[in-house]
């Protein structure tokens, strides 16, 4: 199998609890909180571990709540690589009310990192050795960081000879397309905005994933849909992946685990086909579990037996 490193600028420590219902001015008695580490590519580093595949997380950490994450990723058995930042690693809060079966989440804000802290994430990934054959940059960028922070992560990857998967939004994807990247998953209003568009119909996504393909921006692009699955364009594929009935509790981590899916299939050798299938049933699957909790194993095989 080919090496896989993530990247995560702005980890997490995911706090989720429940309540039968949010009321203003009055105390609240939740449920024990679960706590467990978050950040785009660290939830695509713990998928791929869960699934039996292998992956560096590199992350950034600082104070008690990166030690407390770098720790919670060592129970798990996540091989990771943490870069110290002199503020602490930030913090979210999920609460479901019970009463209505909504889920409301808090993201708080990050710390900002100095311009030496985010040069040190470049020279670590640089530096890696063996060089991946597979970067995964997944998240947002806190404060401090350039907007063009994963544009130089792509221009990095090239000369690394890693194909470089890219998982974000608003300006750091536009610049980080217009650089080029390997797979890009952007949701419906991101390709929008990647094809300088108002709206894109359901009928026009094969032409407008096209259009980001000739710009250069990607090799792949996957679009999605949420709900309605996802749509994997690229020069000499399409194909289109629907979600099989499953029940719906949280949709925390399912983005990261459909990237986590698709590149451990592109990992394996697996066809492009073959690999957004998988990475739907892994997404379809984080769905059916509470709070912040990735994906199962076996609710992934599951789901792949019913998508036929």
């Amino acid at each position: 199998m080919k090496a896989i490193v993530t990247l995560t600028m702005n980890p997490t420590i995911d706090k989720n609890t429940k309540v039968e219902q949010l009321i203003p001015e009055q105390k609240l008695r939740c449920d024990k909180p679960a706590i467990e580490p978050g950040g785009g590519g660290i939830n695509v580093s713990r998928v791929i571990h869960r699934l039996g595949g292998d992956s560096l997380a590199v992350f950034t950490a600082g104070a008690n709540t990166g030690k407390t994450l770098r720790e919670m990723l060592s129970q798990e058995g996540v091989p990771q690589l943490a870069i110290p930042i002199a503020h602490r690693t930030r913090e979210n809060f999920i609460v479901l009310e019970t009463l209505t079966n909504q889920q409301y989440r808090f993201s708080l804000g990050g710390p900002t990192l100095s311009e030496k802290e985010w040069q040190a994430c470049l020279t670590t990934l640089a530096g890696l050795d063996p060089r991946p054959d597979y970067l995964v940059a997944s998240g947002s960028l806190p404060p401090g960081v350039p907007s063009d922070f994963y544009a130089r992560v792509a221009r990095l990857a090239r000369e690394m000879g890693s194909r470089f998967i890219l998982d974000t939004s608003g300006e750091a994807l536009q610049l980080a397309a217009n650089e080029g990247v390997y797979l890009l998953k952007p949701n419906l209003l991101e390709l929008t905005k990647l094809v300088g568009s108002e709206t894109v119909l359901m009928g026009g996504l094969e032409g407008a994933a096209r259009q980001v393909i000739a710009r250069g921006h990607c090799e792949v692009v996957v679009i999605s849909m949420g709900p309605e699955g996802a749509l994997l364009v690229s020069d000499d594929v399409v194909a289109r992946v629907h979600v099989p009935p499953a029940p719906k509790r949280s949709t925390v981590g399912a983005g990261d685990s459909m990237v986590a899916g698709m590149v451990l299939g592109l990992s394996r050798g697996w066809s492009l086909s073959e690999m957004v299938r998988y990475g739907v049933a892994c997404g379809t699957a984080a769905t059916m579990n509470s709070g912040t909790e990735l994906c199962h194993p076996e609710d992934v095989a599951q789901l792949l037996s019913q998508m036929g």
